[in-house]
C-alpha cells in the first residue's frame, strides 16, 4: 500500500503587523415629513476610499460568536446547524488617532474641529484590516469589511521614573457582509500569494470579492 501521508510543517507566528481602517460611505435618507436628509446606519458595501494604516498594534484577539442547533429525530441527533453570526475583535494598541476614534464613535466634529461627544451619534460601519506575520517571511492579510466599534478603553497614568507603556483597547464587532454570511476575506502565503502582491497594494482598497483582488493585482502589474 502506497504511503499517502504527507507531513505538514506550518510556519509559526512571529508578530502582528499593521492594522488598517477604511470607513464605509455614510447613507442619508429623506424624511417624508420634513423633507430633510437624515443620517442612518446602513451598509451597502461602498467605502470612502481613504485607508488609514496604523503600525501601533500590540495584540489582536478574534473571537467567533456561533450558535449550534441540533435537530433530533428518533431519539438521536439527525443534523446540526452551526452558524457563525459575528466575530469580536479586541485590539490592544499603544496609540490610536483621536479623529478616527471620534468617527468610529459617531461623534460630531465641526468645521472648527470642536468635538461633540457622549450624545446620540450614529456609529458608522468601517472595514478593519490586519496583518499576521509568520516565520520564513510568510504573511496573512485579512479584511473584515463590515465592522462597528462596540467600546474602547482610554486610561492615562501619571509619569513615573521608570517608563511603562500606556495602551488603549479598541473593541470591534465584525458582521457578515454578504448574502452568504461571510465575515472576513483573507489571503495567506501558506495557501498561495499572488505573484507581486504587496501588503500596501492588498490594503489599498477593501477586498470584498475576487474581482476586487484581481483589480489590485492588475494595478500592481501595470
Amino acid at each position: 500500500m502506497a504511503n499517502n501521508i504527507t507531513e505538514k510543517k506550518p510556519p509559526v507566528k512571529q508578530t502582528v503587523g499593521a492594522m488598517y481602517i477604511c470607513f464605509a460611505l455614510q447613507i442619508y435618507r429623506a424624511d417624508n415629513i420634513t423633507k430633510e436628509n437624515e443620517l442612518i446606519s446602513l451598509y451597502n458595501g461602498e467605502y470612502d476610499g481613504k485607508v488609514s494604516k496604523l503600525k501601533t498594534v500590540k495584540s489582536v484577539t478574534v473571537t467567533e460568536n456561533s450558535d449550534s442547533n441540533d435537530v433530533y429525530a428518533s431519539g438521536d441527533i439527525y443534523d446540526s446547524n452551526d452558524e457563525v453570526k459575528t466575530e469580536d475583535i479586541q485590539v490592544e494598541t499603544i496609540a490610536f488617532p483621536d479623529e478616527i476614534l471620534a468617527m468610529m464613535k459617531g461623534e460630531t466634529i465641526t468645521e472648527s474641529k470642536l468635538v461633540y461627544s457622549g450624545g446620540n451619534g450614529i456609529k458608522p460601519y468601517f472595514a478593519f484590516g490586519k496583518v499576521v506575520k509568520y516565520k520564513g517571511d510568510k504573511y496573512r492579510y485579512e479584511w473584515y469589511p463590515k465592522c462597528r466599534l462596540t467600546e474602547n478603553t482610554n486610561q492615562a497614568n501619571t509619569k513615573e521614573e521608570k517608563y511603562s507603556e500606556q495602551t488603549d483597547t479598541i473593541n470591534i464587532k465584525a458582521y457578515p457582509f454578504d448574502d452568504n454570511g461571510n465575515i472576513v476575506t483573507r489571503i495567506s502565503s501558506e495557501i498561495g500569494m499572488p505573484e507581486g502582491l504587496t501588503e500596501d497594494r492588498y490594503f489599498s482598497k477593501v477586498i470584498l470579492t475576487e474581482a476586487d483582488l484581481i483589480s489590485v493585482i492588475q494595478e500592481e502589474q501595470e
